[in-house]
C-alpha cells in the first residue's frame, strides 16, 4: 500500500474510534475492553453488531524511523513481504483467499508504524485470526530468495507509480533531505531508495523481523459483531504463542531546529504547473500544541475569509487555492503551506502573497465565529470517523500503540473543545512567526525562471530506463524448506462459522407533487445524515464546442446565493457543521452533502437556496474559469489521466459526450460565457430528479421540509440526446502516447459493452470477478504476484446510462510493457474457454459474502439508493441479483464472456516512453497508431 501515514487525516480531521456515548454536546467516551496476553500483545475489543462483519487491525510499532542509512524503505518493504507466505497458510492466500471469502485486506507503512487490516463477514472471523496470526508470528521461515526478488519488483513499481511517474512525486524526498539533519530517522522517505531496496538480502529480512516483529511491540484491535469471551479465547489460542521478541527501546521526540531558511528548486519532468511549499518544524504527536496547530492550518487557508486565501486567490490571483496543515508524528511534526500556482506564475509572486497573508493574520487575527465554525465542522468529522468498523479499529489501535490509551478520543475531543484564540496565536508565534523553514519550488522542466529567486537546485536519484535486466526477471520460485514451528494448537485452517446473510435495509420512497422522487433509508446508529439530490443531464446537455458547461455551472452554484456572498454561504454551512457540494458529471448535476441529524432541516434549506437562488457573480465566474484552466493544464501532467481520456475518446467515439471529459478541455472552456451558465441553469428541473437521504432521520422529517420546495420548483425535464458509441474504427488497434522518460507504461484496454440499464449488467459484473475483480483476480495475481511487473491490475465495467466499456487498467514497469500486453492479450482470449465450474462457485461465494460488508457506510447505502432510482431497480435488487447469480450456470457465464469480453474487439492504449517502448509494442502484432496527449494522430 502507499507508504504514508494513513492515519494522518484521521488526526487532522478529528476522526474518532468507535460507537460513542455522547454525555453532553462535546464530551465522548468509547466502549472497549483491553487485555494483555502473556507475550505482551495488547488486545482491544469493541462490539458493534450493526452489521454481520468484523474488522481486525494489527499495528506494529515500527516504521521507516527505525531504519538505518543505506537500508531505507525496509519497513515498507517488509510489509509487502509479510503478505506472501507463512508456515500454516498457503502461498499467496492473504491476497487471494480473503477477497474470495467476501473480505477486504491491506496494509500500510508510514514513518512511525506499520498496520495490517482486514474486514470480513463474521463467518470468516476465525479464519482471519488464523491467517493474521500466521502472518504475524510464523512467516519468517518461509521467505525465499525468489520471493524476496519478486517483491522487490512490486515495491519498485509502487515507487515508480507514486513517485517517479507522478508530477511533484519527488517533493517529499527533497523536503526530508533538507528539513532533517543527516541521520535523523525522518531524513529519508518511507518508500526509500531503489538502490537500497535492490541491495536488500534474506539476512536483512530476518534481522528486521526478529528485532521488531515481536508480540510485545504490537497492538491488536478486533471490532465488530463479536462475542467478547469467545473472542478472548480465540485470540489467546491464535496469538498467544507468538514470541514476545526483544525489547524495543522507545524513541523519544527528536525536534529539529533550522539555523537558516533553505530554498530549493527542482525541474519536474511531469509537472505542468509551478508549485511552492513551505515546511516549518513543529511538535510531536499527542502533545497539546498539535491540536492548536491543526486549527491554525484551517484558520489560515480553510475558508474564503482566511488570510492566505484572500491574498493568494482573491487579491493576487496567482493560484486557484491554497492549503495549510500540521502533521505531527512520533518524533516531531511539520507544518506545511502548499500552493500549486496557475500556469506560468512566478513563484516569487506566490511567496510575496504568502508573506502578506501571514502578516495580515498577525495584525488582524481571526474572529470567534471562525473558531466556532471550525469546531462545528470537527464535530461532523468526529462522527464520520465512527461510521465503519474499520475506522473504529484504526483509531483504537493507533491511540493504544502511540498514545497508550485506546480511549484517547475523549482527551482529544476536550483538547479541541478547549482551544482558544490565545492558543492559536501562541502556536503561530512559537512555530511560524519569523521562523526558518524549507521551501521548495517545483517547476515544469525548462522553466527555471519560475522558481523563487536565489533557490538552489535540488538533486534526487532518478532511475534510468533500460531493457529487462536479469534481476527483474522474477517468478514464484520454489517454496522454502524448513522445520515447522511447534504449537500446542492445531494451526490448520479453521472452518467457516455460520453463514451471515445480507439483509436489504428498508427503503422508503415518496413522490413529491412537482415530480421530485425522494428515497431514504433510516439508520439510527449515529446522529448523521448523508444526502444527494441528483438532476439528470449533466455533460450530456453541453452544447457542441462548450464541453465543461454543466460542470462549470455546478461549480458556480457553490459560490454564494442571491442573498449570501460566497464567504457568508460558506460560514452558514460551516457553523452547522455541515457540508454541501454542487458538482457536474457526465450524466447528472448533483447536490451532495452531510449533516448532523439535528441540523438537517437548516442544511436542506441552504440546499434549496443554492438551487433556486444562484448568485451568478461575474468575479467568481472569472476566478473559477481560471481555476479550471489550471486544473486542465495540470491534468496534462498525469499519465494515468492522459490514458483515461484517450481511451474514452476512442471507446465512445467522435461526438459522444463521454468521449470528452465532463469538465471540458482548454479549448472548449474558452467558449463558455456567464450567459451560457445562466442558460444551462434552466435545465435543472424537478421532473426525473431525485433526492436520496440516509441516516438518523424519518421519512416525514425528510419530506416535510420539501413541501415548500415542491411548490416553487416546477418544470419538465429537458429531453436528453440519443447517443450511440462509434468505436468501430478503433477496435483491434494499439494507440501509443509518448511521455518522455516515463518509468512506467499506463495501459487501458477494452471495448464497448453495455449500459447500466441492460439486463446483463449485473451478470457481466459477476463474470468479471475471476478475471479482474480485485487482488484475487487473475490480472493482479499474474502481473503483480507472479511477475512483479506492476503494483496493481484490474478490470471493470462502470455504471452509467450510456453504453459503458469493459476496461482493463494497469501501470507496468516500462521495460515490461510488451510482456504485460502479451499476458493480458492471452489471458482475455483464454478467459471464456477456460472458465470452469469451480470459477462459478468461487464467484457465487465471493459476491454473496462480500455483500454483507459492502453496504455498511452511509455513503454505500446512498449508492444503493442511487442504483434503485437511476436504473429503476426494485428496492430488493441486491437480493434478486444474488438469486440471479446463484442460478447462473457455467454456460451462462461463458455466454456473457463471449458476448462482452472479446479480445479481438478491444482497443489498446499505451502511455509511455516512446524512445524505449514504441518499437517494442509493435511486436504485439496489432496496427500501432501514435497519438498526442489529446488523442490526435501525430502523423495523420
Amino acid at each position: 500500500m502507499k507508504a504514508s501515514n494513513i492515519f494522518n487525516l484521521l488526526f487532522i480531521c478529528l476522526c474518532s474510534t468507535g460507537l460513542l456515548a455522547q454525555q453532553d454536546a462535546t464530551e465522548f467516551t468509547i466502549d472497549y475492553e483491553k487485555f494483555v496476553l502473556d507475550n505482551g500483545l495488547e488486545v482491544i475489543l469493541h462490539v458493534d453488531d450493526s452489521e454481520p462483519i468484523v474488522a481486525v487491525a494489527t499495528m506494529m510499532h515500527v516504521g521507516s524511523n527505525r531504519e538505518k542509512p543505506g537500508k531505507t524503505g525496509f519497513a515498507h518493504f517488509f510489509e509487502h513481504m509479510s503478505f506472501n507466505d507463512s508456515e500454516n497458510v498457503p502461498v499467496g492466500a492473504n491476497r487471494k483467499m480473503i477477497p474470495e471469502w467476501g473480505g477486504s485486506r491491506n496494509g500500510g507503512t508510514w514513518s512511525d508504524g506499520t498496520v495490517y487490516y482486514e474486514v470480513v463477514p463474521k463467518d470468516a472471523f476465525e479464519k482471519i485470526l488464523w491467517i493474521d496470526s500466521d502472518r504475524f508470528g510464523y512467516m519468517i521461515n518461509t521467505v525465499t530468495e525468489a520471493a524476496l526478488e519478486r517483491e522487490k519488483q512490486v515495491v519498485k513499481n509502487e515507487k515508480r507509480q507514486r513517485v517517479d511517474n507522478a508530477p511533484y512525486g519527488y517533493t517529499d524526498e527533497i523536503i526530508r533531505k533538507n528539513l532533517y539533519p543527516e541521520g535523523h530517522p525522518y531524513s529519508w522517505t518511507v518508500i526509500g531508495s531503489l538502490p537500497d531496496l535492490q541491495a536488500a538480502t534474506l539476512e536483512d529480512v530476518k534481522e528486521f523481523y526478529n528485532q521488531y516483529y515481536g508480540a510485545a511491540n504490537a497492538s491488536l484491535v478486533i471490532a465488530g459483531d463479536i462475542d467478547v469471551e469467545e473472542t478472548k479465547a480465540l485470540v489467546k489460542q491464535w496469538f498467544g504463542e507468538i514470541p514476545s521478541g526483544p525489547e524495543v527501546e522507545a524513541l523519544e521526540p527528536m525536534p529539529v531546529t533550522l539555523s537558516e531558511t533553505k530554498s530549493l528548486y527542482f525541474e519536474d519532468n511531469f509537472a505542468k504547473l509551478p508549485e511552492l511549499r513551505r515546511v516549518y518544524p513543529t511538535v510531536a504527536s499527542y502533545q497539546e500544541d498539535e491540536y492548536a496547530l491543526s486549527v491554525l492550518g484551517q484558520l489560515l487557508t480553510g475558508s474564503r475569509k482566511s488570510p492566505l486565501y484572500q491574498t493568494i486567490v482573491e487579491k493576487y490571483k496567482v493560484a486557484p487555492n491554497v492549503s495549510a496543515y500540521n502533521n505531527s508524528m512520533e518524533l516531531t511534526g511539520e507544518f506545511t503551506i502548499r500552493v500549486r500556482a496557475n500556469e506560468g506564475v512566478d513563484l516569487d509572486d506566490v511567496q510575496k502573497a504568502i508573506n502578506e497573508g501571514l502578516q495580515d493574520f498577525e495584525t488582524n487575527g481571526f474572529t470567534d465565529t471562525e473558531l466556532k465554525r471550525i469546531k462545528a465542522e470537527l464535530e461532523l468529522q468526529l462522527y464520520y470517523g465512527v461510521s465503519t468498523v474499520l475506522n473504529k479499529a484504526f483509531q483504537l489501535v493507533q491511540d493504544n500503540e502511540f498514545g497508550n490509551d485506546p480511549g484517547y478520543i475523549s482527551t482529544r475531543t476536550k483538547m479541541y473543545k478547549n482551544i482558544t484564540k490565545e492558543d492559536v496565536m501562541r502556536v503561530y508565534n512559537t512555530y511560524l512567526k519569523d521562523k526558518n523553514y524549507v521551501m521548495t519550488s517545483v517547476i515544469p522542466k525548462g522553466n527555471v525562471d519560475l522558481a523563487v529567486a536565489g533557490a538552489e537546485e535540488a538533486t534526487v536519484w532518478e532511475e534510468e530506463i533500460t531493457g529487462m535486466k536479469e534481476n527483474e526477471e522474477v517468478g514464484q520460485g520454489e517454496e522454502a524448506e524448513y522445520e515447522k514451528t511447534p504449537s500446542k494448537y492445531d494451526r490448520s485452517e479453521p472452518a467457516f462459522g455460520e453463514t451471515p446473510l445480507f439483509t436489504m435495509p428498508e427503503v422508503w420512497q415518496h413522490d413529491m407533487p412537482n415530480g421530485l422522487k425522494v428515497l431514504g433509508i433510516e439508520n439510527n446508529e449515529l446522529p448523521l445524515i448523508s444526502f444527494s439530490l441528483t438532476i439528470p443531464g449533466g455533460h450530456r446537455l453541453d452544447p457542441k464546442g462548450k464541453a465543461g458547461l454543466a460542470s462549470l455551472t455546478a461549480d458556480l452554484m457553490n459560490e454564494g446565493t442571491a442573498s449570501k456572498t460566497p464567504a457568508e454561504l460558506e460560514e452558514a454551512i460551516g457553523l452547522l457543521g455541515s457540508s454541501i457540494r454542487v458538482s457536474g458529471g457526465q450524466e447528472d448535476i448533483t447536490f451532495s452533502g452531510s449533516a448532523l441529524a439535528r441540523n438537517f432541516k437548516p442544511t436542506i434549506e441552504l440546499v434549496v437556496e443554492l438551487l433556486l437562488n444562484p448568485r451568478w457573480d461575474k468575479t467568481e465566474f472569472d476566478r473559477l474559469k481560471q481555476e479550471l484552466r489550471t486544473e486542465l493544464k495540470g491534468r496534462e501532467a498525469n499519465p494515468q489521466a492522459i490514458g483515461s481520456m484517450v481511451f474514452s475518446k476512442l471507446v465512445f467515439g467522435e461526438g459522444h459526450s463521454h468521449a470528452t471529459p465532463s469538465n471540458g478541455t482548454l479549448e472548449t472552456i474558452e467558449n463558455i460565457t456567464l450567459e451560457d451558465i445562466k442558460s444551462f441553469y434552466k435545465n435543472l428541473k424537478p421532473e426525473n430528479a431525485s433526492l436520496k437521504v440516509v441516516g438518523d432521520i424519518s421519512e416525514n422529517e425528510v419530506t416535510n421540509p420539501l413541501l415548500r420546495l415542491s411548490k416553487i420548483w416546477q418544470g419538465k425535464a429537458p429531453a436528453l440526446p440519443e447517443q450511440q458509441v462509434s468505436a468501430e474504427k478503433a477496435k483491434g488497434k494499439l494507440y501509443f502516447i509518448d511521455v518522455p522518460n516515463a518509468k512506467q507504461s499506463v495501459l487501458y484496454i477494452g471495448a464497448p459493452a453495455l449500459s447500466g440499464h441492460h439486463e446483463d449488467a449485473p451478470k457481466l459484473g459477476f463474470a468479471n470477478e475471476i478475471l479482474g475483480g480485485g487482488s484475487s483476480g487473475r490480472l493482479f495475481q499474474t502481473l503483480r504476484i507472479e511477475k512483479g511487473y506492476t503494483y496493481g491490475a484490474y478490470s471493470y465495467v462502470p455504471d452509467m446510462d450510456a453504453t459503458a466499456p469493459f476496461a482493463i487498467n494497469s501501470s507496468v514497469r516500462a521495460n515490461a510493457t510488451l510482456p504485460s500486453l502479451e499476458i493480458i492479450q492471452n489471458m482475455v482470449k483464454e478467459y471464456g474457454p477456460g472458465f470452469t465450474e469451480e470459477d462459478v462457485k468461487l464467484t457465487q461465494n465471493k459476491v454473496v459474502k462480500e455483500n454483507t460488508r459492502a453496504y455498511e457506510s452511509l455513503n454505500a447505502k446512498l449508492g444503493m439508493l442511487n442504483q434503485i432510482e437511476k436504473y429503476n431497480r426494485p428496492v430488493d435488487y441486491i437480493t434478486r441479483e444474488q438469486q440471479m447469480l446463484m442460478n447462473m450456470s457455467l454456460n451462462d457465464f461463458k455466454t456473457i464472456i463471449d458476448t462482452y469480453i472479446d479480445e479481438s474487439e478491444m482497443i489498446y492504449v499505451v502511455v509511455g516512453d516512446k524512445a524505449t517502448q514504441f518499437e517494442e509494442v509493435k511486436k504485439l502484432g496489432k496496427e500501432v497508431v501514435e497519438l498526442d496527449i489529446y488523442g490526435n494522430p501525430v502523423n495523420p
